[in-house]
């Protein structure tokens, strides 16, 4: 090897020990030397910085001391020098949890999403506990869990008050067994109301989704080393999730104390699989059981069956959005409505069409967004089914279920999902050939209100803390909370019997989620329109404020 070959190959042994080669402080002779020298360094600077030896902390007290420290020290200087050297065992000591910070806490976010990739399916044992406030605890249920990330699963309730119901969907169909009545109940697979608690996908998506994460301790967890987080979501109380050390995946879960009651839920046992087991997710009926079919979809060829069958053809998308594909297509026929299903990954979007009947309704607290200057009613997530989605239902708390719906030309439309609110509005656009505007995230109104309504915000903060642990649910709807306040102002005595402005006299002329406008439509009200605002939270777990009003002309 020739001289300047073997000093180039010796200077990058150094820089890869971490050392400072020689001649980085005396320049080489050879110019052509010093510039690859000089191109090494470069290419050296791309890799991660190393990170230091786990005694590097003990090595650097016993430097510091060793230089402030000397071999003899006079007396006079001893007490100083003890200080000084206190102090430098200090900054060791705060380096030291840093650098055990560094190699033992991963970012907890990016670890559970990077350790769920690569989870195709998972059996576990749940448990739920709940614990009042003099530390009385009581298991209210244990369950069987099979789930994959299609959003299949399979529950069997093993203890509590449904002991012995089986809850499965297959993302064809979902059945209940109900071995005491001995019914099968069929219902859609989609959407899906109710899934189960603490589903992993779900709770990884809900952390990256909020304000803070915080790890605040470690604990055992289904006896598993685990960090202790406290997550403070975008709305609710902030809760505590222990998420395993070896997996990256969350264990247990407790929420905040409500009125005395805090629930515990704990994967007691729980192991990874390739796929849940076929025989679970295949339907049947078992002998001497009733089938109640509760689910009316037919599955049909293609959209010329359609019209066929229901006497129109559906609007169809020019061009699917990226990830996803066409599933199957439905029509439910007693309803006269199709259902166009798309799927990408774990999500699922459904778009459903049938020919207008009734009066509009738009969903109390939706947002109000414009197709071809018509309303779109928004639902994220979706708090109420309205229109053909089968109005009088109820999906309050289901936070991955959104919906985008609005009437057009004599038919009435609906595209919903378990996907982000971003995928159903590119759907929706699609659809509409780009009419479909979301409401503008600014004021809904450069109108101010005539008449400002004080607030007391301290009062504001209880009743939301209230709402949160399931008192005054009216809250969350701008038009109750308008048609309280329009009842009030015309009888400020109080309320005794029917309110004497109705519910139905009142209508929701903008709304972006943050602020309302709710307009009156009484010839007795003294008030024509009311203003509102989320002052607490801006989300659909926030409650509504008036803030204003205009009187009636």
């Amino acid at each position: 090897m020739h001289d300047n070959e073997r000093r180039l190959s010796d200077y990058i042994d150094q820089l890869n020990a971490e050392k400072k080669p020689k001649e980085h402080e005396h320049s080489a002779a050879d110019p052509e030397l010093q510039e690859l020298f000089h191109t090494v360094r470069l290419v050296r600077s791309l890799r991660e910085p190393a990170m230091p030896e786990r005694n590097f902390p003990a090595k650097l007290v016993r430097t510091v001391t060793d230089q402030l420290v000397p071999t003899k020290p006079k007396k006079k200087k001893r007490a100083w020098m003890a200080s000084i050297v206190g102090i430098a065992a200090v900054l060791a000591l705060s380096l030291l949890m840093h650098i055990v910070s560094l190699f033992d806490q991963p970012n907890i976010v990016k670890a559970m999403e990077k350790a769920f990739q690569d989870v195709n399916a998972y059996h576990g044992f749940l448990e739920i506990v709940e614990t009042n406030a003099q530390g009385k605890t009581t298991t209210q249920a244990k369950l069987e869990i099979w789930a994959d990330k299609q959003g299949r699963y399979y529950i069997q309730e093993l203890e509590g008050s449904n002991k012995g119901l089986i809850t499965v969907n297959n993302g064809q169909t979902k059945w209940q067994i109900h071995h005491s009545e001995k019914q099968v109940h069929r219902f859609s697979a989609f959407p899906d109301p109710y899934r189960f608690a603490f589903e992993l996908g779900n709770e990884i998506k809900e952390i990256k989704q909020a304000v803070s994460t915080k790890t605040i301790g470690e604990e055992k967890a289904a006896n598993r080393p685990s960090w202790v987080v406290e997550v403070t979501p975008q709305g609710g109380e902030p809760y505590r999730i222990w998420i395993d050390k070896e997996t990256h995946l969350p264990l247990q879960k407790q929420y905040a104390m409500h009125h005395g009651i805090q629930y515990k839920i704990t994967y007691t046992k729980i192991e990874w699989n390739d796929a849940i087991p076929e025989k679970l997710l295949a339907y049947h009926v078992p002998k001497g059981f009733q089938e109640i079919n509760q689910n009316p979809e037919q599955i049909v060829a293609n959209i010329g069956e359609v019209n066929e069958i229901i006497g129109f053809l559906p609007d169809v998308i020019n061009q699917i959005p990226a990830g996803y594909v066409q599933d199957r297509i439905a029509i439910v026929p007693d309803k006269k409505l199709v259902k166009i299903y798309y799927r990408a990954s774990n999500k699922e979007i459904v778009i459903i069409q049938g020919k207008a009947t009734g009066k509009w309704k738009l969903a109390p607290n939706a947002m109000v967004g414009k197709i071809h200057q018509q309303t779109a009613e928004i639902q994220s997530p979706v708090v109420e089914e309205a229109g053909v989605l089968g109005a009088g239902g109820s999906y309050a708390g289901l936070t991955d279920l959104h919906s985008i719906r609005w009437r057009q030309n004599g038919f009435e439309y609906a595209v919903i999902g378990h996907a982000d609110l971003e995928d159903l509005v590119a759907f929706t656009k699609e659809l509409t050939n780009g009419a479909f505007e979301m409401p503008a995230k600014e004021e809904p109104s450069s109108s101010k209100p005539k008449v400002n309504v004080p607030v007391d915000l301290e009062q504001e903060k209880n009743d939301q803390k209230s709402v949160d642990a399931g008192s005054s649910p009216w809250k969350l709807d701008p038009v109750f909370v308008a048609q309280v306040f329009v009842s009030l102002q015309m009888s400020p005595e109080g309320i005794t019997g029917d309110y004497p402005i109705r519910y139905e006299d009142l209508r929701i002329v903008q709304n972006n989620g943050k602020e309302a406008v709710v307009e009156v439509n009484a010839d007795n009200a003294p008030i024509k329109r009311v203003y509102l605002k989320r002052l607490i939270r801006q989300d659909a777990t926030g409650i509504w404020t008036v803030v204003g009003y205009d009187p009636a002309s």
